[in-house]
This record gives C-alpha cells, sequence and structure tokens, in this order.
C-alpha cells in the first residue's frame, strides 16, 4: 500500500484528532503487515509539511526522525520511468502533476492501492486503487 504524505501529516496534527486517530491506525497497521510503501517525493512533502504548515510543527529532529524511519520502508525514487508513467496518467486521467506522480509511484512500486485523501475514494487509476483512510478501516482490504 501506497502512502501518500496527507496521511503521514495527519499522524502528527494533534488539531485534527479525529483524522489523526485513523491516520495512525492505518499507519500502526502498515507497519505491523509489512505493506506500507512511499516515494522520495512522499517524504519530502512530509518533512516540508511538517516542520513548516502544521501549527503546531514539528521540530526538524522530531520530523527527521519520522523520515528516518520511514527510510525502512524503502522508499521510491523518482526516475525516468515514474516521470514517463506519471505524464501518461496526468494526460490520460486529466490528473494534477504531482497527483499523478503519486499513483505513477504506486504503480512502478507495485502497490494496487494508494492511501490518500486526495483522490476519490473506490477510484482505479492506471490499475492502482484509491483509498481514502478517513472512508475505510485498515483491516477492510486484509
Amino acid at each position: 500500500m501506497f502512502v501518500d504524505s496527507n496521511v503521514l501529516v495527519y499522524v502528527r496534527d494533534s488539531a485534527h484528532r479525529d483524522k489523526q486517530r485513523q491516520a495512525e491506525a492505518w499507519m500502526a497497521e502498515l507497519w505491523r503487515s509489512r505493506r506500507g510503501r512511499v516515494s522520495t517525493q512522499v517524504l519530502s512533502e512530509f518533512y516540508v509539511n511538517a516542520t513548516q504548515k502544521l501549527r503546531p510543527g514539528l521540530d526538524r529532529e522530531t520530523a527527521r526522525a519520522d523520515v528516518r524511519a520511514l527510510l525502512a520502508w524503502q522508499p521510491l525514487d523518482l526516475d525516468s520511468r515514474v516521470f514517463e508513467e506519471a505524464w501518461g496518467i496526468q494526460d490520460r486521467d486529466k490528473l494534477a502533476f504531482w497527483d499523478a506522480l503519486i499513483v505513477a509511484a504506486a504503480k512502478v512500486g507495485g502497490c494496487g492501492y494508494v492511501l490518500t485523501e486526495d483522490l476519490q475514494h473506490g477510484q482505479k487509476i492506471a490499475g492502482v486503487r484509491v483509498v481514502n483512510p478517513f472512508r475505510s478501516l485498515p483491516n477492510s482490504l486484509s
């Protein structure tokens, strides 16, 4: 399961307790099942959003520790294959480039699902099913 940065940010967002709890549940299940995957783009977005946009924001060392932990998921690098796939998705499915890049990374990384609130729940894009973590429980995909 490919995880978008918004899910990672909600884990640290105490201003949105309901979403925080749901994001924590998803992350706990992904760690337990060893099914989580991210890209370098996701880690970068998480770090910037967690330290600069989140209120209250994380201090740099805490955010860096989170990123270091997620390195265990072997983040997918954004290479020519991912970019080519993203451009195809952008054109074919009329997605914003950043969203297409997330779906492309999930596809190239061999993930059947992408966990995000930024796309339509249940939608299938390039063979990848969108799961909104706030509309579905982690055990619903077992």
